[in-house]
C-alpha cells in the first residue's frame, strides 16, 4: 500500500455453513486473504475465532465469529463493496435476511467517520431492537447501528480494539462490551 492517506477499518467477520469443503473457520480465514489482495488493504490484527449462536434465536447453525482491523486508503463505500466481492467470491447469497451463511463480513466502522451524518446515523442508533429487526437501511450507515448490541461483534472487537471509542456514543469497545447482560456474554466461547 503507497504512503498516503490510510484509515482503520474495523470488521467483523461471520460463517455458520461449510463452503466448498471448507469449514467456516477456513472460509473466513479465506476471506481475510482474499482482502489483502486488494493493494489497497493490509490486516493490522485478527482476533482469535469464537463460537456464537446465530442470531436471531434459532435462525441457523452456530457461528464462527471473528474481527479485524484492516489499514485501507479506501472509502469507506468501496471498502464495502470488497467486502462484498469477497463474500460472493466465497459463495455468499443474499436472499432472506438473517440466513445461515458461508461468509458475512460486516463494515463496523472506519476510523470516525460517521455516515451518512450525525442524525441519520443517531436514528438508526435509537431503533427499539424490534424495530431494528424489520427495518434495513438502503445506504451505509457508520458505525454500525446495531454493534453496540452484538457480543458476537463486541467479544472479538475487544481482543483487536478495545479502546477503539464509538463516534457518537462516546463509548469504547471495552464499554459497550461491559454494558452488554451477562447471558449474552455466556453463550460465545473462544475456539
Amino acid at each position: 500500500m503507497a504512503d498516503g492517506n490510510v484509515t482503520l477499518a474495523l470488521i467483523a467477520l461471520g460463517a455458520n455453513l461449510p463452503a466448498d469443503g471448507r469449514a467456516p473457520a477456513n472460509t473466513l480465514e479465506q476471506a481475510i486473504a482474499r482482502l489483502t489482495d486488494h493493494p489497497d488493504i493490509a490486516v493490522a490484527e485478527t482476533s482469535p475465532w469464537y463460537r456464537t449462536e446465530a442470531v436471531p434465536a434459532g435462525s441457523g447453525p452456530d457461528f464462527v465469529n471473528g474481527a479485524a482491523i484492516f489499514k485501507t486508503q479506501l472509502s469507506p463505500q468501496q471498502m464495502l463493496t470488497q467486502l462484498h466481492e469477497v463474500e460472493r467470491a466465497l459463495g455468499r447469497t443474499r436472499t432472506v435476511r438473517w440466513e445461515p451463511r458461508v461468509c458475512d463480513l460486516d463494515l463496523i466502522a472506519v476510523g470516525e467517520t460517521i455516515l451518512p451524518d450525525r442524525p441519520t446515523a443517531l436514528s438508526w442508533i435509537e431503533l427499539s431492537a424490534e424495530l431494528a429487526m424489520k427495518a434495513s437501511p438502503d445506504r451505509l450507515i457508520l458505525p454500525h447501528p446495531r454493534m453496540q448490541d452484538r457480543s458476537f461483534v463486541l467479544v472479538p472487537l475487544c481482543d483487536v480494539a478495545p479502546d477503539w471509542r464509538h463516534p457518537l456514543l462516546g463509548l469504547t469497545v471495552k464499554e459497550m462490551c461491559d454494558r452488554l447482560p451477562p447471558a449474552e456474554l455466556s453463550g460465545i466461547q473462544k475456539l
